[in-house]
C-alpha cells in the first residue's frame, strides 16, 4: 500500500522531480524522412521534468475551450454537444514453467511505452516510460482527422488506436521497429522518430493495419480494449490476440476484431444502450468486454459465447472504468469510485460518492488511482475497502490515468500538451510537454490488461 503522502510543486523555475537523465523528445528509428509533416510541439526540451504547470494548452481547433474538439463547449472533448459531467512488472502475475525471457509486451527489461493521442491533431504519440523520450508520432486516419481518444495496449507490446468522430476507424501499430514490414517500395524501415518527423500516411511503415468501418457511419468509436491472447512458449510470442470496440450510429455495437488482420470477427448488438453509446470500455481476466454507459449502466459480453448482460450504476462517479486483478469492475469520476463485484453483483461506492469526470486505473496491487476533477489531484483509493487513502498535487487537472510497469501513475492532461510521471512512493513527478491537444484515458500502457491477465508473463 503507498504511503499517506502528497506534495505540493509550485511552478517554479527548479523541477519537481527533476532528472539530469532526461533527454530531448526527438527519440531515434531506424530511418526518417525528416519532416514529412512536421508538429507544431515536441521542442527540444519538450522531454525534460518541469513542473511549470503553465504550458499551453494546444488544442489547435479554433475554439477557446481548451477542450481539443472544435466545438464550443466545455464538455468531453468531442463533437457531440454533451457536458461531460456526467493497466510493466506485476508480482501477481504467474510466471509459470515456461523459458521465454524478459521483453516484448509484457512490460519487462526491452520496452515500455505509453501512447497518448493528440486529438486535436490526429495522431499517437509513442514515448518511453523510462526515459521519457517520444520515439515515434503517428497518423491514426488516412485523412488525419477522427479527434483519437483512446488507445490500448496488447500483451505482445503493440498498441491500437480509435477514432471516436466523423465515421471511427481503428488503426494498429507495431510497438518494435524489428516488426516493422516494407510497404512503400523505398530501401529499409521508414517510421517517425518524434513529434517533429510524423510521416505521410503512404510513408509509415510501423502501422500493422487500419479498419475504416466502411458503410458503418459510426458518429462514435470509443471504447477498445485487447482480450489476451496465448503464450506460444516455443516461439515466446503470443497468437490469436483479440481486439474489442465498440461503436453507435442509431444504434450500439459491440465489435470483436481479429488482432492480427483487423477484420471483424464478431458483431453484437447492445440493445440495453440503444441509441447511446458506450463511453469506455476494459477487459477482465477471462476476455470479457466491459462497456460503461456513462452514469446509467455497465454492460458485459461474454467472450465465449457474446451474450450480453447489463447492470444499473448506481447514484455518482459514471466516467471512467478499471477492472482490477480479482476482475471487480471499478467506474469513477469527480473524485470518487465505486466496485462491482461481478459474482456478487453488489455496489460499493466511497463515502459520499458524486457524480463527476476523470479517468481511473488499478496498480494490481491493491490501489486505484483517479484524477479528481476540476483540480489537479490525483486520488489513491483502497481496492479492498473502498476508502480513500492518499492524495497527490501536481500543477494540473489530468483526464486519462494510466499505471507503467515500474509502478509509476501517469497523467494525461485534458486537452493539453502535458503528462505527468507520478513516483507514488515519493510523490515526486516528471513532466514531458510536447503533446497537441492531448485526450487519452484507456489502457494506454497495456498494464491493465496485464495485470488481469492469467496469461503468464514472459
Amino acid at each position: 500500500m503507498l504511503p499517506l503522502a502528497s506534495l505540493v510543486c509550485l511552478p517554479l523555475a527548479v523541477a519537481c522531480g527533476d532528472s539530469d537523465q532526461r533527454q530531448d523528445g526527438d527519440g531515434s528509428s531506424i530511418s526518417s524522412l525528416g519532416g514529412e509533416t512536421t508538429a507544431d510541439s515536441g521542442n527540444s526540451n519538450s522531454g525534460n521534468s518541469s513542473s511549470n504547470s503553465t504550458t499551453n494548452t494546444g488544442d489547435g481547433d479554433g475554439d477557446d475551450t481548451g477542450d481539443g474538439d472544435g466545438d464550443a463547449d466545455t464538455g468531453d472533448g468531442d463533437a457531440d454537444g454533451g457536458t461531460g459531467n456526467h493497466k510493466w512488472d506485476v508480482i501477481s502475475i504467474p510466471d509459470g514453467n515456461h523459458q521465454c525471457g524478459d521483453g516484448g509486451g509484457n512490460g519487462n527489461s526491452d520496452f515500455s511505452y505509453i501512447w497518448i493521442a493528440n486529438s486535436s491533431q490526429g495522431t499517437m504519440t509513442k514515448l518511453n516510460t523510462d526515459t521519457m523520450v517520444e520515439e515515434g508520432r503517428y497518423y491514426m486516419r488516412p485523412d488525419g482527422a477522427g479527434s483519437p481518444s483512446r488507445t490500448t495496449v496488447s500483451l505482445s507490446g503493440n498498441v491500437a488506436i480509435s477514432a471516436r468522430t466523423s465515421g471511427g476507424g481503428v488503426t494498429k501499430f507495431w510497438a518494435d521497429i524489428a516488426d516493422c514490414e516494407e510497404s512503400n517500395g523505398m530501401p529499409g524501415i521508414q517510421t517517425s522518430s518524434g513529434a517533429n518527423d510524423i510521416l505521410a500516411w503512404d510513408m509509415e511503415e510501423c502501422r500493422a493495419w487500419h479498419q475504416p468501418f466502411v458503410g458503418k457511419n459510426y458518429t462514435s468509436n470509443r471504447p477498445m480494449a485487447w482480450a489476451p491472447g496465448e503464450l506460444n512458449e516455443g516461439t515466446c510470442l503470443y497468437e490469436n490476440e483479440k481486439l474489442w470496440t465498440s461503436g453507435s450510429n442509431g444504434q450500439t455495437e459491440v465489435l470483436l476484431l481479429d488482432g492480427e488482420t483487423g477484420e471483424i470477427e464478431e458483431t453484437i448488438n447492445i440493445a440495453a444502450v440503444g441509441a447511446g453509446y458506450l463511453y469506455g470500455g476494459a477487459v477482465d481476466g477471462e476476455g470479457n468486454f466491459w462497456g460503461l454507459q456513462n452514469s446509467s449502466k455497465i454492460i458485459r459480453v461474454d467472450r465465449n459465447d457474446f451474450t450480453v448482460q447489463d447492470w444499473p450504476v448506481p447514484s455518482g462517479p459514471g466516467y471512467g472504468i478499471a477492472i482490477d486483478a480479482q476482475s471487480r469492475v471499478w467506474t469513477c469520476g469527480g473524485g470518487h469510485a465505486s466496485r462491482f463485484d461481478p459474482e456478487t453483483e453488489t455496489w460499493q461506492s466511497t463515502p459520499g460518492a458524486s457524480s463527476g469526470i476523470g479517468g481511473c486505473m488499478t496498480d494490481g496491487e491493491g490501489t486505484l488511482y483517479h484524477s479528481r476533477y476540476p483540480q489537479g489531484v490525483i486520488v489513491a483509493i483502497d481496492t479492498d475497502t473502498v476508502a480513500p487513502v492518499g492524495e497527490f498535487v501536481i500543477p494540473a487537472y489530468v483526464h486519462g490515468i494510466s499505471i507503467d510497469f515500474k509502478g509509476m501513475v501517469w497523467g494525461v492532461t485534458f486537452a493539453g500538451s502535458s503528462v505527468y510521471r507520478l513516483d507514488p512512493e515519493t510523490a515526486l513527478f516528471d513532466t514531458y510537454s510536447g503533446l497537441v491537444g492531448a485526450y487519452t484515458y484507456s489502457d494506454m500502457t497495456g498494464f491493465g490488461l496485464s495485470s488481469v491477465s492469467s496469461t503468464p508473463s514472459g
